[in-house]
């Protein structure tokens, strides 16, 4: 997390125009009624978008599967200092059978030794594509050896996809939801 206060407060019930309660309306039903989702909702048309794109990154239409694309999504997490996702998506990442090592592991990346050699060519792209925005020659030639044109799609996607979502909890500061905790090497520093 970047911020302790948010610079836009999700809305309230009270706040909601009929566009923004249209859009949340699921959420508040199913059992997702979010601060991310009511921040975002300050932008009706942009989230309805958004949950088009998300909806499928997160799908089981995902050529990575649940189990690497949790991966990626919490190393962009974690990389991007998002506090937000990291609590959110932790719940999932077991969900999907990762284990409490393999979480702890995503924080030192592809060189802990709890990776086999496809997760690790899979984190190793997660970074470039965090840092540098670009998976170099070394980097594409691992990810061919394990995953398909696919799945290579997919992780770009996926990455791509949570790195704006970070960019946007970081910015506006999301706060985190009262069901979940901050993870302590990702308190706000300063």
């Amino acid at each position: 997390m970047r911020l302790t206060e948010p610079r836009l407060a999700p809305l309230g019930d009270a706040d909601l125009n009929p566009d923004q309660e249209a859009v949340l309306a699921g959420f508040r039903t199913g059992g997702r009624d979010y601060n991310i989702f009511r921040t975002f909702a300050r932008d009706p048309a942009a989230l309805k978008a958004f949950l088009v794109w998300g909806g499928h990154v997160l799908s089981n239409d995902n050529p990575l599967g649940a189990r690497r694309r949790e991966i990626a999504i919490l190393r962009t997490g974690f990389l991007c200092k998002a506090g937000y996702e990291w609590a959110r998506h932790v719940p999932i990442a077991r969900h999907a059978g990762m284990s409490e090592a393999e979480i702890a592991a995503i924080k030192a990346g592809a060189g802990d030794p709890a990776w086999d050699e496809p997760d690790r060519a899979l984190l190793t792209a997660t970074d470039a594509l965090v840092t540098d925005h670009f998976i170099d020659d070394a980097g594409w030639q691992a990810l061919c050896a394990y995953f398909s044109e696919a799945e290579r799609l997919a992780l770009i996607f996926t990455v791509g996809q949570y790195t704006m979502v970070s960019m946007f909890l970081n910015s506006v500061g999301v706060q985190l939801d009262g069901d979940v905790t901050l993870d302590p090497d990702l308190v706000p520093r300063g």
